[in-house]
């Protein structure tokens, strides 16, 4: 039996300045909780302190793997003002720190700069559909339906560093910030995809965009991801997504410091 995002979420409690969630196991990635749920727990726990004004940023560094179980968050405001506000977040197992994520929330601001990411158009020629094999895919990737438009699955030896998904998450209702966090952080290393044999990949830190001011009008199916692989060397890589909204809509940006044990 698997437990939908939207379920578990709901099952998070929150009391004195802290979120605790008992993850399931169908929500591990290796031997770690999977990351867009850290992050997602932690926005909730940092969304408590910061209700109204709207996610522009969120940095993240993953210390050391979360276990299946129950997950604790802490949050604390780092400074705030009448626009914005510096919210940090942590995973904690008693003293011991596993995550630590900061976001910053800013109210709209006037300016005559104005850019919009478009959307390109691609041609699935020779499209994968990415299938969830127990035991070898991560677990949490049962709730994603996922397509490669260009590009190859993990331990392919293929050596392209542009690969573009389309992706579903598969729960019920509509798009919230949380879904958007794990969204962006369903697609493995690209790196992964050059290796001819498993192996295992992380991340280590991670930062992310957001462009939209509201996703709550979006679906959860018809979401696109470009991905670039920008550099790799001695194990470490540099990889940047966009993440798109049904419809081309442009929704977040995403840089990952990832490590690759292969």
């Amino acid at each position: 039996m698997t437990t939908s995002f939207s379920q578990l979420m709901q099952s998070a409690k929150d009391e004195a300045g802290m979120v605790t969630l008992d993850v399931p196991p169908d929500w591990m990635q290796g031997r770690s909780v999977f990351g867009g749920l850290q992050v997602a727990l932690a926005l909730r726990a940092m969304r408590a302190l910061t209700p109204d004004l709207v996610l522009r940023t969120l940095q993240t560094t993953f210390v050391a793997p979360v276990a299946e179980g129950v997950v604790r968050v802490r949050a604390e405001r780092l400074r705030s003002t009448r626009t914005a506000a510096h919210v940090e977040a942590r995973i904690v197992d008693g003293s011991a720190t596993l995550a630590i994520m900061i976001g910053m929330f800013g109210a709209a601001r006037s300016s005559t700069v104005a850019v919009a990411p478009v959307q390109s158009p691609i041609e699935a020629i020779d499209a994968i559909d990415f299938r969830f094999v127990p035991g070898l895919t991560p677990s949490f990737t049962q709730h994603f339906v996922g397509r490669w438009l260009r590009g190859r699955p993990p331990f392919s030896g293929a050596t392209e560093c542009e690969h573009v998904l389309e992706i579903d998450f598969v729960d019920e209702g509509l798009a919230t910030e949380g879904h958007v966090v794990a969204i962006a952080d369903f697609i493995a290393p690209i790196a992964l995809s050059h290796l001819g044999a498993p192996a295992p990949g992380s991340t280590i830190n991670w930062m992310l965009e957001l462009l939209a001011d509201r996703v709550d009008p979006l679906p959860l199916g018809g979401w696109r991801v470009d991905a670039q692989l920008a550099a790799a060397h001695d194990g470490y890589t540099s990889q940047s997504v966009m993440v798109w909204g049904p419809g081309g809509v442009p929704v977040a940006i995403s840089h990952q410091s990832m490590l690759v044990f292969g």
